[in-house]
């Protein structure tokens, strides 16, 4: 049976990069979950009525897909980067809204999915970061040996 960390190594320059991209579609993955959780949340859960928080939860969703698809197909430093910086924009939206309340809306970690979603997020940041730092370690060791070899 054939892994997709052995299908990436195949690929990849290094076995740090295959690591790497293994690392980033984990994060991407994610993504995916916490896109859902929003989606559920804003569908079923009653969020669509809250006046902008709605629209944000559906926008949420909807640009955490958009940007899991686009860590998975590009595999690129670029794509992880905006990937943890929207995790890390989403917590802080979170958080924010739990200790302060945001738009007129106060959120609680009583809410439905509200830790699940905490947990989720705080590790597609980890991850997505971990794999980006990986990433350009990588680029950078490649970009040595090119530059030793000319």
């Amino acid at each position: 049976m054939t892994t997709l960390y052995t299908l990436l190594r195949q690929r990849a320059p290094t076995e740090r990069h295959a690591r790497a991209l293994v690392t980033i579609i984990a994060g991407a993955l994610l993504l995916v979950v916490t896109s859902y959780i929003h989606w559920h949340l804003w569908d079923s859960l009653g969020y669509r009525r809250v006046p902008t928080i709605g629209w944000l939860f559906l926008a949420q969703s909807v640009t955490g897909l958009v940007l899991a698809a686009a860590i998975i197909v590009t595999r690129e430093l670029w794509t992880a980067i905006l990937g943890a910086g929207f995790v890390a924009s989403t917590l802080a939206g979170f958080l924010i809204t739990v200790t302060h309340g945001l738009f007129g809306f106060q959120d609680s970690w009583l809410a439905p999915y509200a830790r699940v979603a905490f947990g989720v997020e705080v590790g597609a940041l980890v991850i997505l970061s971990a794999g980006a730092l990986l990433l350009r370690a990588d680029v950078r060791s490649i970009d040595e040996r090119r530059r030793s070899r000319d």
